[in-house]
């Protein structure tokens, strides 16, 4: 999947660069005991008609995000963003497509008993109706449909922002 995937900018190209030398360089990749980091998957959950993104404000870093995870050694990625998104939002998700939306890197601070490491996020996108409730779990305190032209309101970083743009019907990023 990573091989068929497609970067649309310098930005993510670098990731997808860095996260296929990472899963070709250790075979526990998906693993979250693999201390230096992990591949994770997330979903970029949207309305039918591309106008709003299903955001969570995650508990543990106190910020908006995608619903998404750890692998927990299943290497089927768009599974394990399915699912996630489905645990994290009680949201009724289906893929738009089954390859990759977009690849990103970031590092995850320290806690107790887990040293600062790198998510190899591997992103799809999801849809699913707004109208439908959204149920919030132990993993979120907020869960919302935001307007696609607000999303920069919750969360600013290009790595949100890229998968805006890709989004938005007028880009070509």
């Amino acid at each position: 999947m990573l091989n068929n995937h497609v970067p649309r900018d310098e930005f993510e190209w670098d990731m997808w660069l860095r996260t296929i030398e990472f899963v070709e360089t250790h075979p526990d990749c998906f693993e979250r005991s693999l201390r230096v980091g992990h591949v994770t998957a997330s979903g970029w959950v949207v309305s039918p008609d591309r106008s709003q993104v299903l955001l969570m404000h995650h508990s543990k870093l106190n910020r908006w995000f995608q619903p998404g995870g750890h692998c927990d050694g299943d290497s089927d990625v768009l599974r394990v963003a399915m699912k996630e998104a489905q645990e994290e939002t009680g949201a009724d998700v289906q893929p738009v497509t089954s390859s990759i939306f977009d690849v990103d890197v970031h590092s995850i601070p320290a806690r107790p008993g887990e040293p600062t490491h790198f998510h190899y996020d591997i992103r799809f996108l999801l849809e699913a109706d707004p109208a439908a409730e959204v149920i919030r779990n132990s993993e979120s305190k907020d869960i919302r449909w935001v307007p696609m032209e607000e999303v920069f309101l919750y969360n600013s970083s290009e790595s949100i922002l890229r998968m805006q743009r890709k989004t938005l019907p007028h880009s070509d990023a």
